[in-house]
């Protein structure tokens, strides 16, 4: 049985397809972004998940500074007005880890821009963690584990307490090469595809406790 003591740790979250349902929608937008400009690569939206837009722009788009501003603007306008919907559980989850203690972050790619339209829609949301993470925050983005090391250095928590939540390839790959404990969530992959790459598999928070996340800890 967990002790209190054993309770010294962190869930650090993921955004979209983790704490809401909004990846069908980035679906939708990259998946035209795809068709439009890059109709030779297959699953175009598939690809750029978990990155930055800086990111994308630098693979996909480079030196287009026009159409990278269209781009952005587009997806802007696109945000603004998605509809950003709770993962079934996530909520319950996030009030019975503070109740124990629990020290929580997002850590999203998405920038502040994004953020402010979370914050507009949800005003409760910034009350559920401690600390949320951005893309101004980190150099690297996912599959690259700084953005979940620089979680684990704010708490001042070794990675071994410390827990990934998240449901894109890149993101369970830099959850897993940061050391820490991994639970995927089967929100935007099937869960088949993503076994590999993580320790606990869900399709959302409904059946998942504080205790389940404690599990395996070191």
């Amino acid at each position: 049985m967990e002790t209190r003591k054993d309770r010294r740790a962190a869930a650090l979250f993921d955004l979209d397809g983790v704490v809401f349902d909004t990846e069908p929608q980035y679906t939708v937008f990259w998946g035209g972004m795809g068709r439009l400009y890059h109709p030779e690569v297959p699953h175009f939206e598939q690809k750029i998940k978990g990155q930055t837009l800086v990111q994308i722009f630098e693979k996909w788009f480079p030196g287009q500074e026009e159409l990278q501003r269209a781009i952005t603007a587009g997806l802007d306008a696109f945000e603004r007005d998605m509809d950003y919907t709770y993962v079934p559980g996530v909520e319950r989850f996030l009030q019975d880890l503070r109740q124990a203690g629990i020290r929580t972050a997002v850590v999203t790619s998405s920038n502040q821009e994004k953020m402010h339209n979370v914050y507009r829609k949800h005003p409760e949301f910034e009350g559920y963690f401690d600390r949320i993470l951005t893309s101004e925050d980190f150099a690297r983005s996912k599959p690259d584990p700084d953005c979940y090391l620089l979680g684990a250095e704010v708490f001042g928590l070794p990675v071994g307490r410390c827990v990934v939540f998240e449901d894109s390839f890149n993101g369970l790959k830099a959850g897993r090469a940061a050391g820490m404990k991994v639970v995927g969530l089967s929100t935007t992959n099937p869960a088949g595809t993503i076994a590999d790459l993580c320790d606990v598999v869900i399709p959302d928070f409904g059946r998942f406790t504080v205790e389940n996340m404690l599990e395996g800890l070191d």
